[in-house]
């Protein structure tokens, strides 16, 4: 198991992100609630000099291993499971080498989606969602309608205050996105007793329908068995996603050349409120100093270059460096920007990494079979619709009467099933 070699993993991590610790610790981080050395570095004041040594990272970068370590020290469950599954262990194999691809935006999202994460006190596990979901690719879209990192629907991102409006779609913004996962994250967390097992499922398939499997199965959420309740096997694969995912991602910290290629400066990415006066992504990066393409492929909800307001506070994502005067309200670090990279070719890491369960296992259409004493409203509020998507899905009206047994369609766009099964 990978239980007995992680510790000679660690040493050697701690061995590379020693040096670069130093230089990392000067960073601006996403979080309200800075250090002061990460105050600093925002105020302008310069980074201390490192031990007599050590490699000096730009102002506005960290280490990768650090990224990777806060990984590995958020995780709830950091030994491999002896039962880890094969299936999704190849299927997600090439993940690691996204971490080390030049010029990729992924090592610098994950870091910025784990920052978050330490902040509220979750498990870094939740990290490895974005993974399964998007690939990390902030303008991911499904043909059955989620978008974004989170692979959101419009009805579960209103529900959690991210807008969702003719020329604001914030799915395809990882800060709203972002914020408003954590915070359901965070709900489901406490809800299911801190077992990020039943937190995901519930993420997955919704958090009524994790309690219906508790109370089924007589169990309580303290002392639950995930693999046993009766949920539907596309949700417990879900779990299994992640933690195939987990184990190679620690596997790979035993490999001295991968965390090599991590020791390098990433992009410190960092929410930052956009003035009024700025009305595109090419003018933010000529005031900021940014890569203008990077700065368009970290937020594709400005699809087309111009900024798309979300009310008065409307955020990017972007990297924590600066090259001169900023206009107010643009988080900034000290240090010029090094010469922009243009990032190297990527493969389409969809099959290695985003969910390819529509691809390897086709995914049941959602239902509801309705049993005796439900009435409409009560199935309706259950699921998060409206009572009128509910009738229009499944071609009924307000007289319509339910009959034990009926099952009801919850996607839209699908013929009507309300028929005994």
């Amino acid at each position: 198991m990978m239980a007995r070699t992680i510790g000679g993993g660690l040493a050697l991590l701690y061995a590379l992100a020693g040096p670069l610790h130093a230089g990392a610790q000067a960073q601006a981080i996403p979080s309200e609630q800075a250090s002061a050395p990460h105050a600093a570095a925002q105020a302008g004041l310069p980074v201390e000099a490192a031990a007599p040594g050590a490699v000096a990272l730009p102002v506005g970068t960290r280490s990768g291993v650090d990224i990777y370590r806060a990984f590995r020290e958020g995780l709830a469950q950091p030994e491999c499971p002896a039962d880890a599954s094969a299936r999704w262990r190849q299927h997600f194999a090439r993940a690691p080498g996204q971490f080390v691809v030049p010029g990729s935006d992924v090592l610098p999202l994950f870091g910025y989606v784990v920052d978050r994460l330490r902040e509220a006190h979750l498990p870094t596990e939740y990290a490895l969602i974005p993974f399964v979901e998007s690939g990390y690719r902030p303008g991911a879209r499904s043909p059955q309608g989620p978008a974004g990192l989170w692979q959101f629907i419009a009805l579960t991102a209103r529900n959690h205050k991210v807008p969702v409006r003719p020329g604001y779609d914030g799915r395809l913004s990882p800060v709203d996105s972002t914020d408003a996962a954590v915070r359901y994250l965070r709900t489901l967390h406490g809800m299911f007793a801190g077992d990020w097992r039943l937190a995901v499922m519930a993420y997955n398939a919704g958090e009524h329908r994790v309690l219906g499997a508790l109370r089924s199965a007589g169990q309580r959420p303290a002392a639950a068995d995930p693999d046993a309740l009766p949920m539907p096997a596309i949700t417990q694969a879900y779990v299994r996603k992640l933690q195939a995912l987990s184990c190679i991602l620690a596997e790979a910290g035993q490999r001295q050349d991968w965390l090599q290629a991590l020791a390098r400066p990433v992009p410190l990415l960092t929410p930052a409120q956009v003035p009024a006066q700025i009305a595109s992504l090419d003018a933010l990066a000529r005031a900021h100093g940014a890569d203008p393409a990077q700065l368009q492929r970290l937020n594709p909800v400005h699809g087309d270059g111009r900024i798309a307001r979300a009310g008065a506070n409307t955020r990017v994502l972007l990297a924590a460096t600066v090259t001169r005067a900023v206009p107010p309200g643009i988080a900034a670090a000290s240090a010029p920007a090094p010469a922009a990279q243009a990032p190297a070719a990527t493969e389409d890491i969809s099959d290695a990494m985003a969910d390819a369960s529509d691809l390897v296992e086709a995914a049941p259409l959602r239902k509801h079979v309705v049993a005796r004493g439900e009435s409409l409203w009560t199935i309706a509020r259950r699921y998060n619709l409206r009572l009128a998507e509910l009738l229009a899905r499944n071609g009924l009206d307000a007289r319509s009467v339910l009959r034990p047994g009926m099952v009801l369609s919850l996607e839209s766009g699908v013929a009507p099933s309300a028929v005994a099964e």
